[in-house]
């Protein structure tokens, strides 16, 4: 039996009541793994470096393993930038060789370096005109349901190339979910850990690891999903991309 584990906190209350989101994580693992997987997360949310929360909600939920997808995991490219000016001139043109137009790549910059604070998931825009498609607003589309196939071997497996981290560890992997949904084409990102300057932008094959995407010490964060709005139809639409992010559960390989 397969379950999935999830924790958020905040300080000040529940998010639904206004609390500030201090962490989040999210887990699926086999019954004998839990235990020790539960301590793991709670010291995570308690020793973050945004505060210590008053509220953790952990939430465990069982999975219907026959319903689980497998998808493989993106290839990491590691950049060399000097500044944030030169990481965010280098996103741009990453997104724009992965069919986002110069607009749009402006546009989802833009949208991130405008939050005042840090959105709760992700904004998805319209890959050609930059427009964003979802009504979600600072909620975001929230992509849950992922996870490591097997996560002793995808650690090994970073770690021979030279990569390690919890934070690389995790957003790879959400990055892989991401790049595995049918009509997004790239994704833009970077964390809202106030001293954590890295971002990527994720495409269809690659994780592009980009050392400085904003200044350290600032705590606000986002993300944003280029879509191929071509793409999306009676057949296909809107509210299936979203639900395939949001509920599918889908495991790393």
């Amino acid at each position: 039996m397969m379950y999935s584990i999830k924790m958020r906190s905040a300080k000040g209350g529940p998010h639904e009541e206004g609390g500030k989101h201090i962490s989040g994580a999210e887990r699926i693992l086999r019954e004998d793994e839990i235990e020790e997987e539960l301590i793991n997360v709670y010291r995570r949310a308690i020793t973050h470096e945004k505060g210590k929360p008053d509220f953790i909600n952990l939430k465990i939920e069982a999975i219907d393993e026959d319903k689980i997808l497998y998808k493989k995991r993106l290839n990491i490219i590691q950049h060399k930038v000097s500044s944030k000016e030169e990481g965010l001139k280098l996103a741009k043109e990453l997104l724009i060789k992965n069919t986002v137009s110069e607009e749009a790549a402006k546009e989802g910059i833009s949208s991130i370096q405008k939050l005042k604070e840090s959105i709760h998931g992700a904004m998805l825009l319209d890959k050609d005109s930059g427009k964003r498609i979802d009504d979600k607003g600072i909620k975001g589309v929230r992509v849950t349901g992922i996870a490591s196939a097997d996560i002793k071997k995808y650690k090994e497996s970073l770690k021979r190339d030279g990569r390690e981290g919890l934070h690389l560890e995790e957003a790879l992997i959400l990055a892989s979910k991401i790049a595995s949904c049918k009509a997004i084409v790239a994704e833009l990102c970077w964390s809202d850990d106030p001293s954590y300057v890295i971002g990527y932008v994720g495409t269809k094959e690659n994780y592009h690891r980009i050392p400085i995407l904003k200044d350290k010490g600032n705590p606000v964060g986002g993300r944003v999903f280029f879509v191929d709005t071509s793409q999306l139809n009676d057949n296909y639409t809107l509210e299936d991309l979203i639900d395939y992010l949001e509920k599918q559960i889908v495991l790393i390989e």
